[in-house]
């Protein structure tokens, strides 16, 4: 039998109520307090946001069985990422016991020059990811090491996360083993190397005006005295490890796992597990150096790896710098970052269920009259969603279904549409701190998504581009044009 009250559909205003208290609150988290915010404040704030839109849920007429179900959906589809936190959690750890980050900071510091360096991280970085389809993996691999060659020549932490994520978004957005890759013309309905193609459009400006920024940042650096810092540093790291070309065999094995697309959860478990094997194998002494007093050698290894995994490794060489680049790692470390995603994604879930994404994306396509318009709506559409769902994937997915149809009634072609979900949808996804890209990139990157958003030049410069190609109709393609030039000038059909 059908209850007598069936669930209205929200108003305008009941989908700005907890959108309002959301921002609001996560304001008032960052003017209180500060870089702690992420640490328990702004879970809060979303907490109480969507408190507030089970309440209008209620006042619609849904029961709280049915937000109860979307709220557990919510979180689950979160559940291979958080497994791909705490794997990267311990391989951060083993890594750091191995030699294997210490190796590369090793190098990093006797070849990266210090005025080239943020070009020149970018650049890695967007090679790294295009080769395996993983900005994650990038991040938490060649990012965590680039980072910390930075911190060691006193260069800035947020530039150089900056510098990481844009190359890392870079190589993601045009690898074909990229998820987000094939996801978007999966939802648009285009073939796969055609979307790729229509993206370099935009891409290729994007990152080279972002490679040109990050060259005039480092010329105007101060390098007087980084070049004996850096000596120093890697002085006191051939003391406590032994430094060889050899500790470079897990990120090896990860690399590799990765190009062969084993599952990300699956490679970052086993490169961590090799980290830890090279560990034992290569880095006796250090393992020894961190064991409690009087400890067994046999004892004194499965400790010290065990704790690496879980919590990480922790570094007391008298020098604050190297045990501040060294300290770090386990699953531990990620834990705060899940209890983050939980709750941005509990939020997200509710507004869905609820009908007010719905209502919000509704309103905005009403206001879409040209192809710039309608380009700008999905960019903006694209960004909502990462801010309200917290979840990269929905940006694609959701905008993608609901504008299709739109999209297609207009006469665009479906690369237009899945070029669009990639430049806002993907690129933005690490630019907000509550996000499971931006919480990832920040706990990874132990840097403050405020202060490295500014420096995410391809991030920031790609969605601008994209409306920008919107409104003065360049590379628009329809169902019935070539790509070239002015592409609002019509081919001869057959047809």
């Amino acid at each position: 039998m059908s209850s007598q009250h069936s669930p209205r559909d929200p108003s305008a205003l009941d989908a700005a109520i907890p959108l309002v208290i959301m921002v609001t609150l996560l304001v008032a988290a960052v003017r209180y307090f500060g870089d702690g915010s992420s640490y328990g404040p702004n879970q809060i704030a979303l907490l109480i946001a969507t408190g507030a839109a089970i309440i209008i849920g209620f006042k619609n007429g849904y029961g709280w069985q049915a937000m109860e179900q979307a709220i557990v959906k919510g979180i689950s589809i979160s559940l291979g990422a958080v497994l791909i936190l705490l794997a990267v959690g311990s391989l951060i750890g083993t890594w750091l016991l191995s030699g294997t980050v210490p190796t590369m900071i090793y190098y990093g510091l006797n070849i990266l020059n210090p005025s080239w360096f943020y070009a020149a991280t970018c650049l890695i970085c967007g090679l790294v990811s295009m080769s395996i389809g993983s900005s994650w993996t990038t991040a938490a691999t060649i990012g965590v090491a680039l980072l910390a060659v930075a911190n060691g020549l006193d260069l800035s932490p947020a530039i150089t996360a900056g510098a990481v994520i844009s190359g890392a978004y870079f190589g993601d957005k045009i690898s074909p083993l990229s998820e987000t890759t094939n996801l978007a013309p999966a939802v648009a309905g285009s073939e796969l190397f055609e979307h790729i193609r229509y993206m370099l459009w935009t891409t290729v400006p994007s990152i080279t005006t972002a490679l040109i920024l990050f060259t005039i940042l480092g010329l105007t650096e101060d390098v007087s005295g980084i070049s004996d810092k850096g000596m120093e540093l890697n002085d006191l790291m051939v003391q406590h490890f032994d430094i060889s070309v050899i500790n470079l065999v897990p990120l090896i094995v990860l690399l590799g796992l990765a190009i062969k697309k084993v599952p990300a959860f699956l490679s970052v478990a086993i490169g961590a597990i090799v980290g830890a094997i090279w560990a034992v194998l290569f880095q006796q002494d250090f393992i020894m150096s961190l064991a409690a007093e009087g400890m067994s050698r046999l004892d004194g290894n499965v400790t010290v790896v065990w704790t690496a995994f879980f919590d990480g490794v922790s570094v007391n060489t008298g020098n604050e710098n190297l045990d501040s680049l060294l300290s770090r790692g386990g699953m531990a470390s990620m834990l705060n970052t899940v209890w983050l995603i939980i709750c941005a994604l509990a939020f997200g879930a509710v507004l869905e269920q609820l009908g007010m994404l719905r209502k919000i994306i509704n309103s905005i396509l009403g206001f879409a009259k040209s192809t710039g318009a309608l380009i700008s709506s999905t960019v903006a559409t694209c960004i909502s969603t990462n801010i309200i769902t917290a979840d990269q994937y929905m940006s694609i997915v959701m905008p993608g279904r609901m504008y299709k149809e739109e999209y297609e009634r207009r006469g665009l072609h479906p690369v237009v549409l899945s070029r669009t979900l990639e430049d806002s949808g993907t690129i933005t996804s690490p630019l907000i701190p509550w996000n499971t890209c931006g919480a990832y990139m920040a706990s990874v990157l132990a840097v403050n998504p405020f202060e490295y958003i500014f420096y995410c030049f391809f991030n920031l410069i790609n969605p601008v581009l994209a409306v920008v190609y919107g409104f003065i109709g360049f590379q628009i393609k329809t169902l019935a044009t070539k790509v070239t030039g002015n592409s609002n000038r019509p081919v001869t059909s057959n047809k």
